[in-house]
């Protein structure tokens, strides 16, 4: 009798035991799901073959998508732009790559994936909010982020502080359409200027409740800055990281305000967990401080699907 007691007792230890190592793996494997990518890294596949491009990244176990503009509904002047720098890129796809919003929705849909953000730039956020809006709601989208500010509004702190006020503004007018409105940042506004570091000006002068902040992990580090720093002193502002790695620490060779800077890095991305950025410390890091989702970022990256199942993979074990 007693050993049958003690037979059933370590019974119930071993089964809870075994639950808990369980829920551990469980918790292991999934810390970061869904994890998305951002579309800049496949836009030559994207562009060939949009719906076998989603097909793929959800055969890889992507769950989520970030778009990068223009739209078909951008302003006149951020297409112009765009189709000013296509013939250095090598393509010309961005926003839907010929496809309507309903399209979209429904190869998303089919493939299992959702969209949380959209990239834009900031004619469009000033002057096409409703557009916007429009499509986000109907993409299921979360966030219109701003991907960089115009070289032209971001030369003096004067120029930062204005800018904060703008996207104040910004915010509001989102929070009204049913949207939010972040800012994901570049390399340029991490460095001390005057006394003061242009970037915790957008921090400490916008409202919480108004603008969100999406951190780029290469662009912080290439910029000289400590993402862990600030996930540490401003908890809950960034809801969105980009992912991506180093294969070894780059700095931009002069301020990292301009694009030309921007490719000169390019060659140094590799996948996530093969170079040597501290994912295993910044990512549970990050989750702790309040970031939501997490994208893959590669850009324009030779063999997309084999670099990106990489990264999906490696990020699956934190």
């Amino acid at each position: 009798m007693l050993n049958r007691r003690n037979f059933f007792k370590n019974s119930a230890a071993l089964a809870a035991s075994g639950l808990l190592l369980s829920e551990n793996l469980f918790a292991r494997n999934y810390f970061l799901q869904p994890i998305g990518i951002q579309f800049f890294s496949l836009p030559n596949l994207l562009d060939q073959d949009f719906a076998g491009a989603i097909a793929m990244l959800a055969g890889l176990g992507y769950k989520e998508a970030e778009l990068y503009g223009p739209y078909p509904f951008s302003t006149q002047s951020a297409r112009d732009r765009w189709a000013a720098v296509t013939p250095s890129l090598g393509f010309k796809g961005s926003g839907f790559f010929g496809h309507s919003v309903g399209e979209v929705k429904e190869i998303f849909s089919k493939n299992n994936m959702s969209v949380p953000s959209m990239h834009t730039d900031l004619d469009t956020l000033e002057n096409a909010m409703d557009k916007l809006a429009e499509a986000a709601n109907a993409l299921g989208a979360t966030y219109v982020i701003l991907p960089a500010i115009p070289e032209d509004k971001r030369k003096t702190l004067d120029d930062y502080k204005k800018m904060a006020d703008t996207f104040n503004r910004i915010g509001a007018n989102a929070k009204k359409d049913g949207i939010r409105f972040g800012y994901h940042n570049h390399g340029y506004g991490l460095k001390e200027v005057d006394g003061k570091i242009p970037l915790n000006i957008i921090l400490d002068n916008t409202d919480p409740s108004l603008v969100y902040l999406e951190m780029d992990l290469y662009w912080t580090t290439a910029g000289g800055a400590d993402p862990i720093a600030y996930l540490t002193k401003y908890p809950n502002r960034y809801k969105l990281m980009h992912v991506k790695d180093m294969v070894k620490k780059v700095r931009f060779s002069g301020d990292g305000g301009d694009s030309k800077q921007w490719i000169e890095l390019f060659p140094y991305m590799t996948t996530a967990g093969s170079g040597v950025l501290d994912l295993k410390t910044i990512l549970p890091k990050a989750k702790q401080s309040g970031v939501d989702h997490f994208i893959v970022e590669q850009d324009m990256v030779k063999d997309p699907q084999i670099a990106l199942k990489k990264s999906f993979d490696y990020l699956n074990t934190i």
